[in-house]
């Protein structure tokens, strides 16, 4: 068996140990769902970063640095790289400094677990339509964006091991289904904190060990430049709406950040308010170390192989770590590229799992449920929702396309109807119901319309929705608000 296989193998064993260590403390829905709201900064940091992060950073954002550089020359994409880490640390602190705290206070003061049921709460004791509207909107999105961390293993795998490309998309799948199914939030949450010190170690040190071995940032510049100097151009030699467009693009992932309920679930769960403030810090640090080194691996992959070296750059990662490293260290940095996909994959299942167990199921049909029926019951849509992403991980789509997509759809139905009902007291729940819809469908729309190729659809989304909730709020206003 290669040093690279057994690397893997320990990793995978590690993770499972932790599932099954956090199923013996896992005994109600609440501590499933939200690990009873009692974790401490560093795990929901950690657990946050690293489920925000997912496969699409270690190979769709450096697969794009890769492909592109940091301007994006040719207009491979609408989000250059550079544009996209630096609209995305910036999302990342908006959503720290805006949502984080008082999410956590709003959401034990009204007893929600989930963010369908928060909005619920917020305006009404029982509301279905906004409640189901809410849960909809999540299903759908998740479905492609969990497919997407599948599809990232099975490209993992196969360029590290040379599995058939299905073969790794079940290894990947049936192991973030097994753990989360039995540990719920607290394996997640958990398993995430490792994850996330691989990622971290992962985009840090393979960039700047390969940096070293060409000539540090002077090679890498001779190297680039010989190739094409644009690629290091913050604009790429673009100008006027083509600039603007990317930068807008780039700023507009970072707006997803603000209504991504994985994302939201962790602040949810954090044991006090208070610590909210150390958890953001360890988060920004993250965040920038791992945008940075991201930009930075797919720039030295650039110079290291040149250009055009893969068929699909979204495998570069794997063979660069391979190339660099002795294969048991490069085990472990491709595990890197796994850790991001289970980390997100796991959050996104477990949050798609409370959204039809809790939301539909039980507030709609079954609210008598003891705990323990709510528990099987929660596993058992755990299972089936991966067993659907599964399917969908077949899709000919790339990993950064389909997270683009199900990112749009979430940041623009959920960003702005929660910041406004946090920060805003004349919101109201036709507002709020508006805006979701609003957002979510105009994202739909506009990848499906000719606007399609000039900006990312969260950009319009995002504003028009927003817009949305304001306009309704004030038409409505003489209905009761709470």
């Amino acid at each position: 068996m290669s040093a690279v296989a057994i690397g893997f193998i320990v990793y995978l064993v590690g993770i499972l140990i932790v599932g099954i260590i956090a199923a013996r403390i896992t005994k109600t829905l609440p501590d499933y769902l939200l690990a009873g709201r009692r974790l401490g900064p560093w795990v929901v940091a950690f657990s946050e970063r690293a489920s925000g992060e997912s496969g699409w950073m270690l190979l769709g954002l450096t697969g794009l640095a890769y492909a592109s550089g940091l301007g994006d020359p040719s207009g491979f994409k609408l989000e250059p790289a550079f544009w996209t880490a630096v609209g995305g640390v910036s999302g990342i602190l908006a959503s720290w400094f805006l949502i984080a705290r008082k999410l956590r206070v709003a959401s034990e003061q009204l007893g929600a677990l989930t963010l369908p049921r928060f909005f619920e709460l917020r305006f009404s004791k029982f509301d279905p339509v906004i409640r189901l509207t809410a849960t909809a909107i999540i299903t759908f999105c998740f479905a492609f964006y969990i497919a997407a961390q599948f599809d990232a293993a099975g490209k993992s795998l196969e360029q590290a091991f040379g599995w058939p490309h299905l073969s790794g998309v079940l290894t990947g799948a049936t192991i973030i289904v097994f753990y989360t199914l039995l540990g719920g939030f607290f394996a997640v949450a958990w398993t995430d904190f490792v994850q996330g010190w691989i990622m971290l170690i992962t985009l840090v040190v393979l960039p700047l060990v390969t940096l070293s071995q060409l000539g540090g940032f002077d090679g890498l510049a001779v190297r680039i430049n010989a190739i094409n100097p644009e690629f290091l151009s913050l604009t790429g030699g673009r100008d006027g709406w083509k600039l603007i467009s990317g930068i807008l693009g780039g700023f507009g992932v970072g707006m997803g950040y603000l209504g991504q309920p994985h994302l939201l679930a962790r602040y949810m769960s954090i044991r006090s308010a208070d610590d909210i403030r150390v958890s953001r810090r360890i988060a920004a640090v993250w965040a920038v170390l791992a945008y940075g080194g991201a930009v930075l691996m797919g720039l030295v992959a650039l110079a290291y192989f040149g250009p055009d070296h893969f068929a699909d750059p979204e495998k570069m990662m794997p063979e660069l770590a391979m190339t660099i490293f002795p294969a048991w260290f490069a085990g472990i940095l491709i595990c890197g590229a796994l850790a991001a996909m289970m980390s997100t994959a796991d959050s996104q299942l477990l949050v798609a799992t409370s959204s039809i167990s809790e939301d539909v199921y039980h507030q709609t049909f079954k609210p008598e449920l003891s705990q323990k029926q709510l528990l099987l019951i929660s596993r058992i849509v755990t299972l089936i929702l991966g067993i659907t992403a599964i399917f969908l991980a077949q899709l000919p789509r790339s990993i950064f396309d389909k997270v683009l997509f199900a990112w749009g759809g979430l940041g623009a139905a959920f960003g702005p109807a929660l910041v406004l009902t946090l920060w805003w007291k004349k919101v109201t729940r036709d507002g709020v119901l508006v805006g979701m819809v609003t957002g979510f469908m105009t994202v739909i729309i506009w990848d499906n319309s000719p606007f399609a190729g000039s900006l990312y659809s969260l950009v319009p989304g995002f504003t028009i929705a927003f817009l949305a909730v304001i306009i309704v709020s004030y038409l409505t206003k003489d209905r009761t608000r709470p």
